[in-house]
């Protein structure tokens, strides 16, 4: 911990400001002003830091915070750890109301931070590397800050532009903070959501909720609305088709005995290829127009999840899991004549690997796209690997009965 040595009180601008906010502080938040008030004489810069975070993120201390950055924290930002100020300043520009305020002063306080970047030699200096940590992180942070208030103005090019930034600048970390992978994940998910990119924001918001905890850092309200958000992504998703992850993940439980409890039932009839509960809860898609609208979609990627269920379900005979169209078609609820594009639809899409024999209308399926599997899933896993280890039980003893079969026959010769 950095400490200077104490001085005594000076009249200066910022303590005046702090001694008056002090005087007239409520119950609550008096013990703050107090604390950075005496940290600032003392030049306790980590513990007054400590103390700024806190402050901030007092919601009583929201009508002060402005004035506050203005007036203090602007004139101790050299002595604060800059991925801290950071951290600071993003709770601070929340509290403006309009958003094309809000981004001049973050990138007023980015203006000021330093280049995290390696200066090349010149003719009058030597080369200098990027600085170390946290220089880099804070930098990242207030790109993904700033490509927040850009996004908010609906700039969507200054907003990649920012985020394409900080994601190479984050590629070049060994170690990152989870605040600012958080920062990055938020936003970039934000953004894909509003170009109605499923896959990205499904990936994003994935990795966003891994940096974060859900119980303090999310309301119960923002919980469910993400939960609904990646179902809706996962859904219409053209890339999604392993859907395990999001049944297995936490989120998913802010929608058990909600209006949106039939979506989250729903991915779970994808899971498992159920086309039966799928028709089941079409009849719902009316309360989620952008699933009606795409419902043709739907359609055939329940079909898929149907194909690769049958596929993975299927006993082998020997080292084929060859089937004909018919049985195909009955597993997914298709005309026989349509199976023979949907199995290509699969293989194109690498869902699953195989050969199909056009004459005789079958399909030999020999791989399934790697997917997180359910109770029941594993429960089909355990009595196939039963199946295969009764089948090499038998190769054994038949092999074995050969042998003595042979070695009879030598004898008796």
């Amino acid at each position: 911990m950095e400490v200077d040595a104490p001085t005594a009180s000076s009249s200066t601008s910022p303590l005046s400001y702090l001694e008056h906010q002090e005087a007239g502080a409520s119950a609550e938040l008096k013990p703050l002003w107090t604390k950075i008030r005496t940290q600032y004489e003392k030049k306790l810069w980590h513990n007054l830091t400590v103390t700024l975070s806190e402050f901030v993120s007092n919601p009583a201390s929201g009508p002060y915070q402005i004035e506050l950055f203005e007036k203090f924290i602007s004139t101790i930002e050299d002595k604060i750890n800059a991925l801290k100020l950071v951290e600071i300043a993003r709770r601070v520009g929340r509290e403006y109301s309009e958003p094309d305020v809000t981004l001049k002063f973050l990138q007023s306080v980015h203006s000021r931070l330093a280049s995290p970047y390696p200066v090349e030699a010149t003719e009058t200096s030597p080369a200098q590397p990027a600085p170390s940590r946290p220089i880099p992180e804070a930098y990242a942070l207030s790109l993904s800050s700033i490509a927040y208030a850009q996004l908010l103005l609906g700039d969507l090019p200054a907003t990649k532009k920012s985020l394409d930034e900080c994601e190479a600048l984050l590629a070049e970390q060994d170690t990152v903070e989870p605040v600012v992978n958080a920062g990055f994940y938020g936003v970039a998910g934000d953004y894909h959501k509003v170009k109605a990119d499923y896959g990205p924001y499904y990936k994003n918001a994935l990795l966003y909720l891994a940096c974060v905890d859900m119980s303090t850092e999310m309301s119960a309200e923002e919980r469910k609305s993400r939960a609904h958000d990646l179902c809706i992504a996962a859904l219409l998703g053209d890339t999604i088709y392993n859907f395990g992850e999001l049944l297995q993940h936490p989120i998913l439980q802010e929608l058990e005995n909600t209006e949106w409890q039939w979506i989250k039932d729903l991915i779970g009839a994808f899971n498992k290829g159920e086309i039966g509960k799928f028709e089941s809860y079409s009849t719902q898609f009316g309360t989620e127009p952008i699933l009606q609208n795409s419902f043709s979609f739907l359609r055939q990627k329940i079909c898929l999840m149907a194909l690769i269920q049958f596929a993975f379900s299927r006993p082998r005979k020997g080292a084929s899991r060859s089937t004909t169209f018919q049985s195909v078609a009955e597993a997914t609820h298709l005309p026989v004549h349509e199976v023979e594009h949907l199995i290509m639809k699969g293989l194109s899409l690498g869902l699953i690997r195989g050969t199909i024999d056009q004459v005789d209308k079958t399909v030999d399926i020999t791989w399934v796209q790697p997917r997180v599997l359910e109770d029941d899933q594993l429960k089909t896993l355990h009595d196939l690997f039963g199946s295969w280890r009764n089948n090499v039980k038998w190769v054994a003893s038949e092999t074995e009965r050969r042998r003595v079969e042979a070695r009879q026959k030598i004898v008796s010769a």
